[in-house]
Formats: structure tokens, C-alpha cells, sequence
């Protein structure tokens, strides 16, 4: 059980700093055609589209984009309730 719940936090680490490198790559100037900026909008798109969409016909944000948030906060609550289920259940 130990190995499954350290596996998930790091991928769950991983997606977060992934969404964190994605933040931060909107605020600076970044060649979109590079293949790290493409790697970090693969992995973090299918993630942040579903929520920037979801908030878009909920809220008028603007110009200003929340989903990185929402999807962190997301991440974090669902490995929460995956890590307490593990633990319940023995596994």
C-alpha cells in the first residue's frame, strides 16, 4: 500500500508543478513552438481545458484565468479522498 500512495503523490507532485511551470510560462514570453512548452501544454491541457471551460460558462472571469487554481485545488481533494479510501480499506 505504501508504494501505491508514494506513487501517487508524486504524480500528483508532478502534475502540480507542471500546472506551477504553465503559470508562470503565461507571465513571461516563451517560444510556443519549443518542444518543452509543447511537453508542458500536453501534460496540462487535458487537466486545465475541462476546468477553464467549466468556469467560463459559470463565471465571466475576464481576462483573467482561475482554472490553474480550481485544478489545483481539485488535484489536491481528489488525492486526498483516494489516499483516505486506500487507507480504510487496508490496501
Amino acid at each position: 500500500m505504501y508504494v501505491i500512495v508514494k506513487a501517487l503523490g508524486y504524480f500528483v507532485q508532478f502534475l502540480e508543478f507542471m500546472i506551477f511551470i504553465r503559470i508562470i510560462m503565461s507571465w513571461v514570453r516563451v517560444n510556443p513552438y519549443s518542444s518543452f512548452y509543447s511537453f508542458v501544454f500536453r501534460v496540462t491541457e487535458p487537466i486545465l481545458g475541462p476546468f477553464r471551460e467549466g468556469m467560463n460558462r459559470l463565471i465571466n472571469t475576464g481576462p483573467i484565468d482561475f482554472s490553474p487554481i480550481v485544478a489545483l485545488l481539485a488535484i489536491r481533494l481528489i488525492y486526498n479522498m483516494l489516499v483516505g479510501i486506500l487507507f480504510r480499506i487496508g490496501f
